[in-house]
């Protein structure tokens, strides 16, 4: 059998330790069930999934920031601000 496209290769991995609270411990081995799967492939799911929500945060401050600095209405600059305030330090 011949393929047109590239054959995928395996991501290299490495080998990580990780300390889980109890709770969360719980939590993961109760998801890896559920999904019929390992904890390990759990874990690096969810570690996936909050790096990549990381990089949409990111992308959206600067977004905000983009349109803080085009903005001439000041009305719209003082949401504008009051929104990176609140993604920098929280409510």
């Amino acid at each position: 059998m011949v393929y047109s496209d590239a054959m995928p290769t395996a991501e290299k991995t490495v080998r990580q330790s990780v300390s889980l609270p109890v709770r969360v411990a719980r939590r993961v081995k109760s998801l890896a069930q559920t999904s019929n799967t390992s904890t390990s492939r759990v874990i690096t799911e969810l570690i996936e999934s909050g790096l990549d929500a990381r990089e949409q945060e990111k992308q959206r401050f600067f977004e905000i920031a983009d349109r803080l600095s085009r903005s001439r209405d000041p009305e719209e600059q003082k949401r504008l601000k009051e929104e990176l305030a609140r993604m920098t330090f929280g409510e």
